[in-house]
């Protein structure tokens, strides 16, 4: 049976908060706020993040997590609201601190043969990055290990540019993974549950006016084409691709609802990264991927809701 928040709930929508990813969370927090009261939540607030969040709280029944990047998800809200015994959208604390680190989150899929991963190396402060990559190909992709929306990502063609893509990456994080460069195109697929048991949204491909999926193409309307269902894939790839979010999700013990990001090479797909808090903006992926199956973007946020509280 599929659990039901009733209408008259006192709803916090969480958004804003203190990560590098403030504004998009305050785009998704206004979208999801605005569809709550379109469904007849009419006692659903906005809640910008701030020190002051356990005080915030009081008298809210449930809360509708926007929150992108640190404190929003990593586990840290999530402990939060655990402590408070207020439900919550999303993953549990366990599966949005593994996630948010792309290293742990690697290390975690590893353990499953069928998930195919990147070969990367994982660079810790104070290390010879130079050194850290001499068995890898170029190019390169730089990545802070803890951070979205490609903030601190750069790709590197030859070894001159490493040591200056590597300062970029560690102002946002100490630690940095370096992955090959797959040379292919990017696609992306939600995971969404009903009753408890996790489906695959269909695949969103995304070809963009950028050198690859930077910030920039990721949130300026014109800069990225959305093909959904995606049509670079074949049928094979495509079920493939499916099975293998599922799979990750549920390795990484998610609930409620996530992301997963694959590159697309030669018709293998290569596992990019698990987003526990997917983006709710005009431009996001999840609605667009959710809107070709049938579900509008006002019943992907009820979906959403109605996993609060549960499988954390």
């Amino acid at each position: 049976m599929e659990y039901v928040i009733q209408k008259d709930a006192k709803i916090a929508v969480l958004c804003g908060g203190m990560s590098s990813e403030r504004e998009v969370s305050l785009r998704s927090g206004k979208n999801v706020h605005a569809a709550l009261q379109r469904l007849g939540y009419k006692n659903a607030r906005i809640v910008d993040v701030s020190p002051n969040i356990m005080e915030d709280l009081k008298g809210f029944e449930y809360a509708y997590n926007t929150l992108h990047g640190k404190y929003g998800e990593d586990g840290c809200i999530q402990g939060i609201l655990e402590i408070l015994k207020i439900p919550y959208t999303g993953c549990g604390v366990m599966a949005s601190a593994i996630c948010m680190n792309k290293e742990y989150t690697k290390r975690i899929l590893s353990t499953v043969k069928e998930i195919p991963l990147i070969k990367s190396v994982f660079v810790k402060k104070g290390e010879d990055v130079k050194k850290a990559v001499e068995d890898l190909n170029y190019p390169l992709i730089t990545k802070p290990v803890s951070e979205g929306s490609s903030f601190g990502m750069t790709k590197v063609n030859k070894p001159e540019e490493l040591e200056d893509a590597y300062k970029e990456a560690v102002k946002f994080n100490d630690d940095v993974l370096i992955e090959e460069f797959i040379d292919g195109f990017f696609v992306t697929v939600g995971v969404l549950e009903k009753e408890g048991k996790a489906f695959a949204t269909e695949i969103l491909e995304i070809r963009t006016k950028t050198e690859w999926y930077d910030f920039d193409a990721k949130y300026t309307k014109g800069l990225s084409e959305f093909i959904v269902p995606a049509t670079g894939l074949s049928a094979r790839a495509t079920e493939e691709v499916k099975k293998i979010a599922v799979l990750a999700h549920e390795t990484a013990g998610c609930s409620g609802v996530s992301r997963i990001d694959f590159m697309i090479k030669d018709d293998k797909p290569y596992f990019l990264e698990i987003n526990t808090n997917p983006g709710m903006t005009d431009t996001s992926d999840l609605p667009a991927q959710s809107k070709v199956m049938g579900i509008d973007y006002d019943h992907l946020v009820l979906m959403i809701l109605n996993s609060a509280g549960l499988n954390k």
